[in-house]
């Protein structure tokens, strides 16, 4: 009897914690996979990697924003990187896919926001790269500006908030350390499960070719499914999701935008299929990727060694081989769940045009991953 005292103490004190103080997976000893993390766990653990973001918040009806990841703090355009993007379901607007598809190359930064707000985005970030040093005689630039929709309960999108000023800030902003998780940036208005989603970030360390290397992922989750956390059916176990008042239940709609980066020397071919496996770390949390979910994963390398010049005719990379990947592999599976299950539980409740979506209720799921054995 005590120690169900205890358990229900701890669920109820894990709950109702202060938002900044709402815990990630690990905090709370769920750490999927086999791999350990970087310091930070998150996917400024890979060098070079900056992010930035802007939330907007904006009266009873914006909830949204923009998340910023760089590659690396130097000209984008000048010094490419090799990227690929994997396609799980395209119900989605994801700006400037064609090209990376073709040259296998990133020449901006990667932004994520709402859906009605992308080409506001793009555009925003075109003028403030072409108004850089160095780029004034550029007369073409792709950039890659990826979406998830938050305008179906927390956010008025038909209004697309987003401003060129937000766009500015989130790329100013980009720094390396830790990651903001939860209801900021792209992730304010998101729902995941018929919870608060949001942004969320994990990385691995991986031994390949007689190395260590990071591969980190950063996630929009805003999609739905049979939520599974730690392979316990934790949805069904709740019995219930949090959005309540003026919004329609979720079930499997939405989407979810991946960025994974590393900082192994992999080329665009070997990105492909490492953008391919997040998407069993998706699977792995209860998605089967809806009709009208988009989910895009965007990968990149950041190593020196495989960056790109603009209009070189010429290059010789050192690469790492195809029987060097399965460790990449592996780790960007892991990072990925991680860092959906980190977007939930960072995430804090949201209000906006009539609708509540409330954080998912940690001590309940640990509670629940308790008693299915899931977790000390």
């Amino acid at each position: 009897m005590r120690s169900v005292l205890l358990l229900a103490l701890a669920c109820f004190a894990v709950s109702t914690l202060p938002a900044q103080q709402r815990p990630r997976a690990r905090d709370l000893g769920i750490a999927p996979g086999i791999l350990a993390p970087g310091p930070l766990n998150a996917i400024t653990d890979v060098a070079g990697v900056l992010v930035g973001q802007t939330t907007v918040r904006e009266g009873d009806s914006v909830r949204t924003g923009v998340t910023a990841i760089l590659p690396h703090s130097g000209n984008l355009f000048q010094d490419r990187v090799p990227a690929a993007i994997h396609v799980g379901n395209g119900f989605g607007k994801l700006v400037g896919i064609t090209q990376v598809g073709e040259l296998g190359e990133l020449e901006t930064p990667i932004l994520l926001t709402c859906t009605l707000c992308v080409w506001k985005a793009a555009d925003a970030m075109v003028a403030a790269l072409l108004s850089r040093p160095g780029m004034e005689e550029v007369r073409s630039i792709n950039p890659v500006v990826g979406e998830t929709n938050d305008g179906y309960a927390l956010n008025a999108i038909r209004s697309r908030p987003i401003a060129e000023r937000h766009v500015r800030a989130a790329l100013e902003r980009a720094a390396g350390g830790a990651v903001a998780e939860g209801s900021v940036g792209a992730g304010t208005g998101t729902v995941a499960f018929g919870w608060k989603g949001g942004i969320g970030t994990s990385s691995r360390k991986v031994e390949a070719a007689e190395s260590t290397w990071t591969v980190g992922v950063l996630v929009q989750s805003n999609f739905g499914g049979d939520l599974h956390i730690a392979g316990v059916p934790v949805g069904r176990a709740l019995g219930r999701d949090g959005t309540r008042m003026g919004a329609p239940k979720q079930g499997a709609r939405g989407s979810i935008m991946i960025v994974v980066a590393t900082d192994a020397p992999v080329s665009d071919r070997n990105l492909r299929r490492l953008a391919t496996r997040a998407l069993l770390g998706v699977g792995r949390t209860g998605s089967a990727m809806s009709n009208g979910s988009g989910d895009y994963v965007i990968a990149f390398s950041t190593h020196p060694g495989v960056r790109r010049k603009f209009q070189e005719e010429r290059r010789t990379v050192a690469e790492l081989g195809n029987d060097a990947m399965s460790g990449l592999f592996e780790g960007t599976v892991e990072a990925t769940e991680e860092a959906i299950y980190n977007s939930l539980f960072r995430a804090t409740t949201e209000r906006a045009n009539g609708t509540v979506v409330e954080a998912i209720p940690v001590g309940e799921v640990v509670g629940i991953l308790r008693k299915r054995g899931a977790m000390k």
